[in-house]
């Protein structure tokens, strides 16, 4: 999902990058276990 920073009810920085969250509780579910949510490039092994 993508969310837009002026929308964003929640954002934090994770390595140099910040993210935008729709809701406190996607904000938490990233916090405890942002790895779970980020894609790795199958090529490059870069986000």
């Amino acid at each position: 999902m993508e969310v837009s920073r002026l929308t964003a009810l929640a954002d934090m920085d994770y390595e140099g990058k910040t993210f935008y969250f729709c809701s406190g509780g996607c904000w938490e579910a990233f916090e405890t276990e942002p790895e779970k949510y980020l894609k790795r490039h199958r090529q490059h092994g870069q986000r």
